[in-house]
Order: C-alpha cells, then sequence, then structure tokens
C-alpha cells in the first residue's frame, strides 16, 4: 500500500469506481432554535433507513480534476491501483484545506486507509501552515460524519439550505491544525 500524489482524473479511472452514494440504517435528525439574537443548533441520532444515489457525469470530473491541480491531494494505492482518495481545496481567503471529497474503494473500508489519509492531510495543512482542515458533510451520511469525529474533527456549523432535498442539512466540520 503506497499513498502518493493524485494526478488528475481520466474519465474511465473516475467512472469505473465503485463511487454510487451510500446507505445507513442511521442519521442524524438537525433542530435549531432561534430566540432573539441567539441561535443554537442540535443533533440527534436516529434509527432510519436512508440511501443516497449519486450520479457521476463529466462535471465532476472536470471539477474535481480541478482541484487535483493544486496538488493537495492524495490517492492510496494498493499494488498500483487506486483504491481511495482524499481531494482537497487549499482556501487562501481563510487559510484552510477543505476536504472536498474522501472515498475509499468498499472491498478495502474498514482498514484504516481513510485514517492514513486524513493523516497525510495533516501533514499538508500543517506544511502550507493552514489554521484548520474543514469538510462539509450531509446529515444522512451518519457513517462519514462518525468517521470524521473519530478523526477529531467537531462540528462548526449548519446550512439548512444547502441542498434541494428538504431532509438534508450541511454540517460543517473541521480539526485545528495550528494551535
Amino acid at each position: 500500500m503506497e499513498i502518493r500524489r493524485l494526478t488528475p482524473f481520466t474519465e474511465n479511472l473516475f467512472l469505473n469506481q465503485d463511487f454510487k452514494g451510500y446507505e445507513t440504517e442511521k442519521i442524524f435528525v438537525v433542530s435549531t432554535i432561534e430566540t432573539g439574537n441567539s441561535f443554537e443548533f442540535t443533533l440527534r441520532e436516529k434509527n432510519q433507513y436512508y440511501k443516497k444515489i449519486r450520479e457521476r457525469d463529466f462535471y465532476d470530473i472536470e471539477r474535481l480534476n480541478s482541484i487535483i491541480q493544486q496538488g493537495h491531494s492524495f490517492g492510496v494505492y494498493v499494488k498500483e491501483e487506486l483504491t481511495g482518495w482524499i481531494i482537497c481545496d487549499y482556501r487562501l481567503k481563510n487559510n484552510s484545506l477543505f476536504i472536498e471529497n474522501i472515498w475509499i474503494n468498499e472491498k478495502f473500508r474498514r482498514q484504516n486507509l481513510g485514517r492514513l489519509l486524513i493523516k497525510n492531510i495533516n501533514r499538508e495543512a500543517r506544511e502550507l501552515q493552514c489554521r484548520i482542515v474543514e469538510t462539509e458533510i450531509r446529515n444522512t451520511n451518519y457513517p462519514a460524519i462518525k468517521f470524521f469525529r473519530n478523526a477529531g474533527f467537531q462540528f462548526t456549523g449548519i446550512n439548512t439550505k444547502l441542498y434541494n432535498d428538504s431532509t438534508e442539512t450541511a454540517l460543517f466540520m473541521s480539526f485545528d491544525v495550528l494551535t
């Protein structure tokens, strides 16, 4: 197994991966309360089946490739086969590294490859002297939220209007790099 910088995807490479979405038996329900000048949100685990199907197209490849070309994205290779990746966008305006996409092939999940990619990104963020590594996750992606929390990320915000699907809320999470 080897971790190395990603090079832009070819259409075949990207479309042939099992990057279909996610399926879960639990989600997080987001509640918001606004009173006067104060705002509060709570997350509660709920036993509810949810399946998200992602359709991929040429725009996805083009958008991700433009981020990969920055040079801050990495892939996990097992016997020269790309088995996972983390695609990160360096954001100068707030001195952060934003995890745009993380994926591990189903055959290789639960083998700490995701954790290794996160460690690699934290190292990259320190070299760039970023203050945080951040990401955005749908409240319905319970496995991803648990993964990021276990990796030391904390909730930093929400956007209840980001997605067309009214059951989905954007959760923002970050990890402090420079303290």
